[in-house]
Protein backbone atom coordinates (compact mmCIF):
# COMPACT_ATOMS: atom_id res chain seq x y z
CA UNK A 1 0.00 0.00 0.00
CA UNK A 2 1.15 3.59 -0.55
CA UNK A 3 2.03 5.53 2.56
CA UNK A 4 -0.77 7.62 4.05
CA UNK A 5 0.31 10.81 5.74
CA UNK A 6 -1.10 14.17 6.72
CA UNK A 7 0.52 16.77 8.98
CA UNK A 8 -1.20 17.00 12.33
CA UNK A 9 -1.07 20.78 12.09
CA UNK A 10 -0.80 21.90 8.46
CA UNK A 11 0.23 25.51 8.02
CA UNK A 12 -2.04 27.94 6.19
CA UNK A 13 -0.94 28.54 2.59
CA UNK A 14 -1.81 31.61 0.58
CA UNK A 15 -3.62 30.88 -2.66
CA UNK A 16 -1.71 31.73 -5.78
CA UNK A 17 -3.50 34.46 -7.68
CA UNK A 18 -4.78 33.30 -11.06
CA UNK A 19 -4.05 29.62 -10.44
CA UNK A 20 -6.82 27.03 -11.02
CA UNK A 21 -8.56 26.20 -7.77
CA UNK A 22 -8.06 22.45 -8.28
CA UNK A 23 -5.75 21.01 -10.91
CA UNK A 24 -5.31 17.23 -11.07
CA UNK A 25 -2.68 16.50 -13.71
CA UNK A 26 -1.84 13.00 -15.04
CA UNK A 27 -2.16 11.37 -11.61
CA UNK A 28 -1.26 7.68 -11.42
CA UNK A 29 -1.10 5.64 -8.23
CA UNK A 30 0.24 2.10 -8.07
CA UNK A 31 0.89 -0.20 -5.12
CA UNK A 32 1.53 -3.92 -4.69
CA UNK A 33 1.42 -4.41 -8.45
CA UNK A 34 -2.07 -2.85 -8.59
CA UNK A 35 -2.98 0.33 -10.47
CA UNK A 36 -5.56 2.25 -8.45
CA UNK A 37 -5.53 5.37 -10.63
CA UNK A 38 -4.17 5.79 -14.14
CA UNK A 39 -3.35 9.14 -15.80
CA UNK A 40 -6.23 11.01 -14.15
CA UNK A 41 -6.55 14.67 -15.18
CA UNK A 42 -9.27 17.29 -14.59
CA UNK A 43 -9.69 20.73 -13.08
CA UNK A 44 -12.30 22.57 -11.01
CA UNK A 45 -13.15 26.19 -10.36
CA UNK A 46 -14.11 27.52 -6.94
CA UNK A 47 -17.70 26.78 -5.98
CA UNK A 48 -18.32 23.85 -8.35
CA UNK A 49 -20.24 20.80 -7.19
CA UNK A 50 -19.17 17.52 -8.78
CA UNK A 51 -20.40 13.95 -8.42
CA UNK A 52 -17.73 11.28 -8.78
CA UNK A 53 -19.28 8.04 -10.01
CA UNK A 54 -18.00 4.62 -10.99
CA UNK A 55 -18.21 0.95 -10.00
CA UNK A 56 -16.75 -0.65 -6.88
CA UNK A 57 -12.97 -0.45 -6.92
CA UNK A 58 -12.97 2.39 -9.45
CA UNK A 59 -10.62 4.48 -7.30
CA UNK A 60 -13.05 7.11 -6.01
CA UNK A 61 -11.89 6.94 -2.38
CA UNK A 62 -8.27 6.76 -3.51
CA UNK A 63 -8.69 9.86 -5.67
CA UNK A 64 -10.10 11.79 -2.74
CA UNK A 65 -7.16 10.77 -0.54
CA UNK A 66 -4.69 11.91 -3.20
CA UNK A 67 -6.46 15.27 -3.55
CA UNK A 68 -6.49 15.67 0.24
CA UNK A 69 -2.76 14.98 0.42
CA UNK A 70 -3.22 11.78 2.44
CA UNK A 71 -1.70 9.66 -0.34
CA UNK A 72 1.17 10.59 -2.64
CA UNK A 73 0.67 9.72 -6.32
CA UNK A 74 3.18 7.50 -8.10
CA UNK A 75 3.20 9.98 -10.99
CA UNK A 76 1.53 13.28 -11.79
CA UNK A 77 0.55 15.98 -9.35
CA UNK A 78 -2.31 17.74 -7.60
CA UNK A 79 -2.37 21.48 -7.06
CA UNK A 80 -4.87 23.39 -4.98
CA UNK A 81 -4.74 27.10 -5.75
CA UNK A 82 -1.21 26.61 -7.06
CA UNK A 83 0.21 24.55 -4.19
CA UNK A 84 0.47 20.88 -3.25
CA UNK A 85 -2.45 19.76 -1.03
CA UNK A 86 -0.29 18.84 1.97
CA UNK A 87 0.28 22.55 2.58
CA UNK A 88 -3.41 23.42 2.84
CA UNK A 89 -5.82 23.44 5.76
CA UNK A 90 -8.71 24.43 3.49
CA UNK A 91 -9.34 20.81 2.34
CA UNK A 92 -11.88 18.75 4.30
CA UNK A 93 -12.12 15.00 3.72
CA UNK A 94 -15.31 13.33 4.96
CA UNK A 95 -14.81 9.53 5.03
CA UNK A 96 -17.46 6.85 4.65
CA UNK A 97 -19.45 6.45 7.87
CA UNK A 98 -18.46 2.76 8.01
CA UNK A 99 -14.84 3.84 8.55
CA UNK A 100 -15.60 5.85 11.69
CA UNK A 101 -15.54 4.44 15.23
CA UNK A 102 -18.84 5.80 16.48
CA UNK A 103 -18.22 4.38 19.96
CA UNK A 104 -15.43 6.89 20.58
CA UNK A 105 -16.51 8.97 23.61
CA UNK A 106 -16.83 12.45 22.09
CA UNK A 107 -19.75 14.81 21.67
CA UNK A 108 -21.01 16.45 18.50
CA UNK A 109 -19.46 19.76 19.57
CA UNK A 110 -16.12 18.02 20.23
CA UNK A 111 -16.02 16.67 16.66
CA UNK A 112 -16.88 20.03 15.15
CA UNK A 113 -14.20 21.70 17.30
CA UNK A 114 -11.68 19.32 15.71
CA UNK A 115 -12.18 21.36 12.57
CA UNK A 116 -10.54 24.29 14.34
CA UNK A 117 -7.30 22.38 15.02
CA UNK A 118 -5.50 23.71 11.95
CA UNK A 119 -6.43 27.26 12.93
CA UNK A 120 -5.27 26.78 16.52
CA UNK A 121 -1.90 25.16 15.92
CA UNK A 122 -0.06 23.00 18.49
CA UNK A 123 -0.28 23.61 22.24
CA UNK A 124 -3.18 26.07 21.94
CA UNK A 125 -6.63 25.83 23.44
CA UNK A 126 -9.91 26.88 21.85
CA UNK A 127 -10.96 30.42 22.68
CA UNK A 128 -14.23 32.30 22.54
CA UNK A 129 -13.97 32.80 18.78
CA UNK A 130 -13.53 29.04 18.26
CA UNK A 131 -16.49 28.17 20.48
CA UNK A 132 -18.64 30.73 18.67
CA UNK A 133 -17.57 29.25 15.33
CA UNK A 134 -18.62 25.77 16.46
CA UNK A 135 -22.02 27.03 17.60
CA UNK A 136 -22.56 28.89 14.33
CA UNK A 137 -21.58 25.88 12.21
CA UNK A 138 -23.91 23.59 14.16
CA UNK A 139 -26.67 26.13 13.59
CA UNK A 140 -26.06 26.06 9.84
CA UNK A 141 -26.55 22.27 9.67
CA UNK A 142 -29.44 22.18 12.13
CA UNK A 143 -27.65 20.42 14.99
CA UNK A 144 -27.36 23.21 17.55
CA UNK A 145 -29.67 21.42 19.97
CA UNK A 146 -27.57 18.23 19.75
CA UNK A 147 -24.19 19.83 20.52
CA UNK A 148 -23.68 17.76 23.68
CA UNK A 149 -25.03 14.51 22.26
CA UNK A 150 -22.62 11.54 22.06
CA UNK A 151 -21.90 10.81 18.38
CA UNK A 152 -23.14 7.20 18.59
CA UNK A 153 -26.61 8.52 19.40
CA UNK A 154 -26.96 10.35 16.08
CA UNK A 155 -28.82 9.09 13.05
CA UNK A 156 -26.92 8.56 9.80
CA UNK A 157 -28.10 11.88 8.39
CA UNK A 158 -27.17 13.72 11.57
CA UNK A 159 -23.70 12.17 11.50
CA UNK A 160 -23.13 13.49 7.97
CA UNK A 161 -24.39 16.93 8.94
CA UNK A 162 -21.98 16.90 11.88
CA UNK A 163 -19.08 16.29 9.48
CA UNK A 164 -20.23 19.15 7.28
CA UNK A 165 -20.26 21.37 10.38
CA UNK A 166 -16.70 20.27 11.15
CA UNK A 167 -15.65 21.23 7.61
CA UNK A 168 -17.32 24.62 8.03
CA UNK A 169 -15.50 25.15 11.33
CA UNK A 170 -12.30 24.31 9.49
CA UNK A 171 -13.20 27.07 7.01
CA UNK A 172 -12.82 24.50 4.25
CA UNK A 173 -12.90 25.67 0.66
CA UNK A 174 -12.75 22.16 -0.82
CA UNK A 175 -14.96 19.44 0.65
CA UNK A 176 -14.42 15.79 -0.38
CA UNK A 177 -17.34 13.59 0.70
CA UNK A 178 -17.01 9.82 0.28
CA UNK A 179 -20.44 8.18 -0.11
CA UNK A 180 -22.22 10.62 2.24
CA UNK A 181 -25.72 9.62 1.09
CA UNK A 182 -25.31 5.85 1.32
CA UNK A 183 -27.81 4.26 3.71
CA UNK A 184 -29.79 7.46 4.26
CA UNK A 185 -33.52 7.78 3.70
CA UNK A 186 -34.77 10.31 1.15
CA UNK A 187 -35.55 13.12 3.68
CA UNK A 188 -32.04 12.82 5.13
CA UNK A 189 -30.51 12.89 1.64
CA UNK A 190 -32.50 16.02 0.83
CA UNK A 191 -31.25 17.70 4.02
CA UNK A 192 -27.64 17.02 3.03
CA UNK A 193 -28.18 18.23 -0.53
CA UNK A 194 -29.95 21.38 0.68
CA UNK A 195 -26.98 22.20 2.91
CA UNK A 196 -24.62 21.67 -0.01
CA UNK A 197 -26.80 24.04 -2.04
CA UNK A 198 -26.35 26.66 0.66
CA UNK A 199 -22.56 26.28 0.49
CA UNK A 200 -22.56 27.76 -3.02
CA UNK A 201 -22.82 31.24 -1.51
CA UNK A 202 -19.60 30.51 0.41
CA UNK A 203 -17.82 29.40 -2.81
CA UNK A 204 -17.11 25.99 -1.27
CA UNK A 205 -16.10 23.45 -3.92
CA UNK A 206 -17.72 20.07 -3.24
CA UNK A 207 -16.85 16.64 -4.64
CA UNK A 208 -19.22 13.81 -3.69
CA UNK A 209 -18.62 10.13 -4.43
CA UNK A 210 -21.90 8.36 -5.09
CA UNK A 211 -23.31 5.20 -6.67
CA UNK A 212 -26.62 6.90 -7.53
CA UNK A 213 -26.26 7.89 -11.18
CA UNK A 214 -29.75 9.35 -11.41
CA UNK A 215 -29.11 11.57 -8.38
CA UNK A 216 -25.76 12.64 -9.85
CA UNK A 217 -27.48 13.65 -13.08
CA UNK A 218 -30.26 15.57 -11.34
CA UNK A 219 -28.45 17.41 -8.53
CA UNK A 220 -24.86 18.08 -9.60
CA UNK A 221 -23.27 20.63 -11.94
CA UNK A 222 -20.80 18.13 -13.33
CA UNK A 223 -19.98 14.44 -13.08
CA UNK A 224 -16.65 12.65 -13.19
CA UNK A 225 -17.03 9.10 -14.51
CA UNK A 226 -14.14 7.09 -13.13
CA UNK A 227 -12.91 3.55 -13.45
CA UNK A 228 -9.25 3.93 -12.50
CA UNK A 229 -9.00 6.41 -15.37
CA UNK A 230 -11.34 9.23 -16.36
CA UNK A 231 -13.98 8.00 -18.81
CA UNK A 232 -15.89 11.27 -18.90
CA UNK A 233 -16.00 14.65 -17.21
CA UNK A 234 -18.54 17.38 -17.76
CA UNK A 235 -22.28 17.92 -17.69
CA UNK A 236 -24.24 14.75 -16.88
CA UNK A 237 -25.99 14.74 -20.27
CA UNK A 238 -22.58 14.74 -21.99
CA UNK A 239 -20.95 12.10 -19.78
CA UNK A 240 -23.76 9.62 -19.26
CA UNK A 241 -23.81 8.28 -22.79
CA UNK A 242 -24.56 4.59 -23.22
CA UNK A 243 -21.09 3.76 -24.57
CA UNK A 244 -19.29 5.55 -21.71
CA UNK A 245 -21.48 3.97 -19.05
CA UNK A 246 -21.02 0.48 -20.45
CA UNK A 247 -17.25 1.03 -20.58
CA UNK A 248 -17.29 2.00 -16.92
CA UNK A 249 -19.73 -0.58 -15.55
CA UNK A 250 -19.74 -3.42 -18.08
CA UNK A 251 -22.42 -5.99 -17.28
CA UNK A 252 -23.24 -4.35 -13.93
CA UNK A 253 -25.25 -1.63 -15.65
CA UNK A 254 -28.83 -1.77 -16.92
CA UNK A 255 -30.40 1.01 -19.00
CA UNK A 256 -34.20 1.02 -18.84
CA UNK A 257 -35.99 3.20 -21.45
CA UNK A 258 -39.13 4.97 -20.18
CA UNK A 259 -41.45 7.65 -21.54
CA UNK A 260 -39.69 10.19 -19.32
CA UNK A 261 -36.17 9.20 -20.35
CA UNK A 262 -33.70 6.46 -19.50
CA UNK A 263 -33.41 5.09 -15.97
CA UNK A 264 -29.96 3.84 -15.04
CA UNK A 265 -29.80 0.83 -12.73
CA UNK A 266 -26.56 -0.50 -11.29
CA UNK A 267 -26.10 -3.61 -9.18
CA UNK A 268 -23.03 -2.15 -7.45
CA UNK A 269 -23.38 -1.05 -3.85
CA UNK A 270 -21.15 0.47 -1.22
CA UNK A 271 -17.40 0.33 -1.67
CA UNK A 272 -16.33 -0.17 1.91
CA UNK A 273 -12.70 0.17 0.86
CA UNK A 274 -10.59 0.20 -2.28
Amino acid sequence: MPVEHKPLFARPVDHEEGAPFLDVSHVTLRYDGHTALEDVSFGLSAGERVAVVGPNGAGKSTLFKVIAGVLDPTAGQVRVAGHCPAGHICIAFVPQRSQVDWRFPVSVADVVMMGRAGRLGPLRYPGRRDRESVRACLQVVGLADLANRQISELSGGQQQRMFIARALAQEAELMLMDEPLTGLDLPSQEQILDILDALRARKVTVMVATHDLNLAAERFDSVLLLNRRVLGFGRPAEVFGEAQLREAYGGHLHLVPTTGGTIVLSDTCCEGHE
